[in-house]
């Protein structure tokens, strides 16, 4: 399929679709004619590449990862791919602490600006 047909498919610009394809996430052939064309898995992967964004992985880590995508959501579990999940897991965890740091750092700054 053409780039426009896989971001049709997908929701995802042609734009971030060349940006995943120089980051080595997604790969695609050239027509004759020099346009892109992609495989039938193209909207899975693109579709694999979004949910991992979305939890917060890095470009980096992700084309890591996705040699163990499976078929459906999810991972097949291998060593690698569990550490790096549990890494981005603790630094979420440690962003979420740090928020509710500055959470509480400003109801201490609100409560001194409100009158007694």
């Amino acid at each position: 399929m053409r780039i426009g047909e896989l971001s049709r498919r997908t929701g995802v610009s042609p734009r971030l679709l060349r940006y995943y394809e120089g980051q080595g996430l997604l790969v695609s052939e050239r027509d004759s004619n020099d346009y892109r064309r992609y495989g039938a898995d193209a909207v899975e992967r693109v579709t694999r590449i979004r949910e991992l964004l979305t939890g917060g992985l890095t470009t980096e880590a992700i084309r890591d990862l996705l040699p163990c995508v499976q078929g459906g959501p999810g991972l097949l579990a291998c060593e690698h791919s569990v550490q790096v999940v549990d890494e981005q897991m603790s630094r979420v965890e440690e962003q979420m602490a740090e928020l509710a740091r500055k959470r509480e750092a400003l109801r201490g700054v609100t409560s001194a600006m409100r009158p007694a």
